[in-house]
């Protein structure tokens, strides 16, 4: 057994720097030792998947990250993990407990997955060892997460046992919760218009030191073929995590970051709005563009149509929310927006269907992460959250 301030100063030693994720009880130690240290950025997520987008985004910010979760949690996390951190070679410390290990008393939900952690990080060609239990295990495990995390961009696990970290009590300051924010509704009832236009405003209106991350499907795929940038980030899976990443680099960040989400994006990790809300980074203007149907997969409807996202934003401590439904109405709204001190929410409704013409990005995605990281050099923060 170990204490959990020992290994975190291993880690800080080594540049670990930021970390994030969802409680579990063989964690608490750990999470309790980050909450109550100042000089060790922590943002609780409402997901695992959303941890793991949320240190992708840290990451590109300049940022040397861990993710902590329950081994069940990891099912939430295998769609960023897959298709978010590797295709980008963006590498985390993923710090995974060992629920229903075989041998040990647990409770039966656990069971299946105590039996298949290691065989699903093999899946997901994530290398893995057993979290250190004694002090002098502590650096051979973090310099061989190292070795891999730097020389190939993979992610890289360490599997809690049982008893591992020895106890230690939780000094969490008080989070007071924000009023609702301030809500405009800009629309016009009129007829829509198309993304092409939204976009365009967009790129006319954001400053150049503005770090634009573009959800997965048309959205990015159409600003790439508009103005393809370096302050542009195409995210080409991971759906549903635009949100966390912006918030993992605003948080790290002195520019401006803007995301551009979608409906059926938004809604998949709902959860991202409170986290975003409750850890308010003053930079972050957050855009959903909701066509009401899922674009890219044949317009499937989505539930977007009973959905006021703007308001929801400011029940999460937004501290401002708009809403459009015209190209004048956005304009209005996103001007308003990078003027006032976020985050700050735009939810425009237009209508379904993309330019004809639609490229993909050449950039190969691995590139792509280390022009925004390169991007963001200069405004990097010393300190995190």
């Amino acid at each position: 057994m170990i204490q959990a301030a020992d290994f975190l100063s291993e880690a800080r030693r080594r540049g670990f720097n930021f970390f994030t994720g969802v409680p579990c009880s063989f964690l608490t130690p750990l999470i309790n030792t980050v909450i109550g240290d100042a000089n060790m950025p922590y943002v609780g997520a409402a997901s695992e998947g959303e941890a793991v987008g949320i240190a992708a985004g840290a990451w590109l910010a300049g940022r040397q990250t861990v993710v902590m979760c329950q081994n069940s949690g990891l099912g939430n996390a295998v769609n960023p993990l897959t298709s978010l951190n590797r295709p980008f070679l963006i590498p985390t410390l993923l710090v995974t407990t060992w629920r229903g290990q075989p041998g040990l008393k647990d409770a039966p939900q656990h069971e299946m997955m105590g039996e298949i952690t290691a065989a699903l990080l093999d899946v997901m060609k994530i290398a893995h060892r057993p979290f250190p239990d004694a002090d002098d295990a502590i650096g051979p495990a973090l310099d061989a997460a190292l070795e891999t995390m730097n020389a190939d961009g993979l992610s890289y696990a360490l599997v809690m046992a049982k008893g591992s970290v020895a106890g230690e009590a939780l000094i969490e300051p008080e989070r007071t919760p924000p009023p609702a924010g301030d809500f405009s509704d800009l629309s016009e009832g009129n007829s829509r218009p198309g993304r092409l236009e939204i976009l365009e405003n967009v790129l006319q209106s954001v400053p150049p030191e503005a770090a634009i991350i573009a959800t997965t499907g048309k959205c990015g795929r159409e600003l790439f073929t508009i103005d393809d940038s370096a302050q542009n980030f195409y995210q080409i899976g991971s759906m549903g995590c635009a949100g966390g990443m912006g918030l993992g680099i605003a948080l790290n960040v002195s520019s401006p970051v803007v995301v551009l989400d979608g409906d059926g994006a938004a809604l998949m990790k709902m959860g991202t709005l409170p986290t975003i809300g409750a850890y308010a980074p003053e930079n972050l203007t957050h855009v959903i563009i909701d066509n009401g149907v899922y674009d890219s997969t044949g317009g499937q409807k989505t539930v977007s149509s009973h959905v006021d996202f703007a308001r929801v934003a400011g029940a999460c401590g937004y501290a401002a929310a708009f809403s459009a439904d015209s190209a004048a109405g956005f304009a209005d709204a996103f001007a308003a927006a990078l003027k006032t001190r976020g985050p700050v929410l735009v939810h425009v409704r237009i209508r379904p269907g993309s330019m004809k013409k639609l490229g993909r990005p050449t950039l190969k995605p691995a590139d792509m992460a280390r022009r925004m990281r390169d991007f963001l050099i200069p405004y990097r923060k010393e300190a995190g959250v």
